[in-house]
């Protein structure tokens, strides 16, 4: 009976407990031209977290601004 109970504790926990694991944030740079969108790999970050939180962190990161090239949006998207 007390094993069972153990057991019961146990397995309550694993189900009902977060898992963390790496998730791939991946932002891509997307410039507006005359001719349409001009989209361009930036960059790829590990978050070792849930997947909410890293799915946070990810859009965090997204921004607009400008450089050399033109004005451009940055767009974070979290994978597994």
């Amino acid at each position: 009976m007390k094993s069972l109970a153990l057991l019961s504790v146990f397995l309550f926990f694993i189900i009902f407990s977060s898992c963390r694991k790496d998730f791939t944030c991946t932002c891509s740079k997307i410039y507006k031209n005359q001719t349409g969108n001009n989209t361009r790999d930036f960059s790829k970050q590990t978050f070792q977290d849930t997947r909410k939180n890293a799915e946070t962190k990810c859009k965090a990161l997204e921004t607009s601004c400008d450089d050399d090239l033109g004005d451009y949006t940055l767009k974070c998207e979290a994978d597994c």
